[in-house]
């Protein structure tokens, strides 16, 4: 069942944004695709540095907001830490010159420009009056109430910080990863040996990764929580490697079988250089049905987990993980705090710098851009 806001008022349209977009943004360009009267969802992304070029940028954002589909109208809302300039005839928004950007190449593309408007500390104004002036920030009626959004009062980046854990934590899934590598690679190549002074779990862990990994990677979604050391470091060590990393990441944004599948292709190609199936690849790279959000959500939480308890030594992969999960499921805010700090652990990551590139170029899944 779909929930319908009306905006009868400019400044409802700015109550109803943090409810689109799920949480107040700042520091940010919002623009909310309309098809005829209706605004479905919103696209957000950081305000650019004053030395990037705002053709280049609104042109990057535009073609972003037009694989909506149907869209044939946006409104443009710019919210800023910066004040405006008092003029003679009035104030002077902040980044006009962005907005006026933007409004161009939407007329060249053919959209109904409804609104364009800017927050500001000291108020907010339209940017398309002649003479702009400031209206108060209390006059903004608060965000609605949709059941199932929680609490919208944080920015773009509430939510993205990793769960808390402590040092002896760390230090227990660090011993733990130590001793899982060490097994894993020993079974790996044959050498397998049960002994009574092998950990039992350890052992009934790798036969599980080793073994069934789409199995190990569907019993994290269904029983979330990483409180044992060894399944913590068991996932820590598959997404350290990309062939088994990105095959989970698939088989969480499908199923078991799928994952079996991508599973199977990625050793394929690892091995012999065999072409990835085409939809197994359209799947990772947003394209595809839309994924059960629930699983996705259950999957974000528990490599949030695991990065959280990871040694900084081995954290980028769970981060990297986190990154593609949250843009998945259109939280691209977050996916750039986890990339970022993937990178500044591990610089030469591919993944992160894939998906870091993706974000600077505003791309979105697919199945994001569609009507649900």
């Amino acid at each position: 069942m779909s929930t319908i806001i009306h905006a009868r008022e400019t400044a409802d349209l700015l109550g109803i944004v943090p409810a689109l977009a799920g949480f107040t943004p700042r520091q940010s360009v919002v623009m909310l695709p309309f098809r005829g009267s209706r605004a479905h969802g919103a696209m957000r992304v950081d305000l650019p540095d004053h030395d990037v070029d705002p053709d280049a940028f609104a042109e990057t954002l535009l073609h972003a907001l037009l694989q909506v589909d149907g869209i044939d109208a946006t409104a443009i809302v710019v919210y800023t830490d910066d004040h405006p300039q008092s003029v003679p005839d009035g104030v002077l928004l902040p980044h006009l010159t962005l907005t006026e950007a933007l409004l161009d190449v939407g007329d060249q593309a053919g959209l109904r420009i409804l609104e364009a408007l800017c927050v500001t500390p000291d108020g907010w104004a339209d940017y398309l009056d002649e003479e702009p002036h400031l209206r108060p920030l209390d006059g903004i009626p608060p965000a609605p109430d949709v059941p199932g959004l929680g609490d919208l009062s944080g920015d773009q980046d509430a939510g993205a910080e990793l769960p808390a854990s402590d040092l002896a934590e760390r230090e227990r899934v660090g011993r733990a990863l130590s001793e899982v590598e060490l097994s894993l690679e020993r079974r790996r190549r044959g050498g397998r040996q049960r002994t009574d002074a092998e950990n039992p779990i350890l052992l009934a862990v790798g036969d599980t990764v080793l073994d069934d990994l789409p199995a190990f990677a569907e019993s994290l979604i269904e029983r979330p929580g990483l409180q044992d050391d060894y399944r913590c470091a068991a996932l820590l060590w598959c997404l350290s490697r990309p062939t088994l990393r990105d095959a989970i990441l698939v088989q969480w944004a499908t199923d078991q079988e799928f994952g079996a599948r991508a599973l199977e292709a990625q050793r394929d190609y690892s091995t012999s250089h065999a072409p990835i199936p085409d939809e197994i690849g359209r799947v990772f790279l947003g394209h595809g049905a839309r994924p059960d959000s629930d699983r996705l959500g259950c999957a974000l939480e528990t490599v949030r987990l695991a990065a959280a308890r990871a040694p900084r030594h081995a954290k980028a992969g769970a981060l990297v993980a986190a990154a593609w999960l949250s843009w998945a499921l259109g939280r691209s805010s977050h996916a750039a705090r986890y990339v970022d700090e993937a990178l500044r652990i591990e610089p030469e990551h591919s993944m992160a710098s894939l998906i870091s590139t993706m974000l600077a170029a505003a791309l979105l899944p697919e199945w994001a851009l569609r009507r649900p």
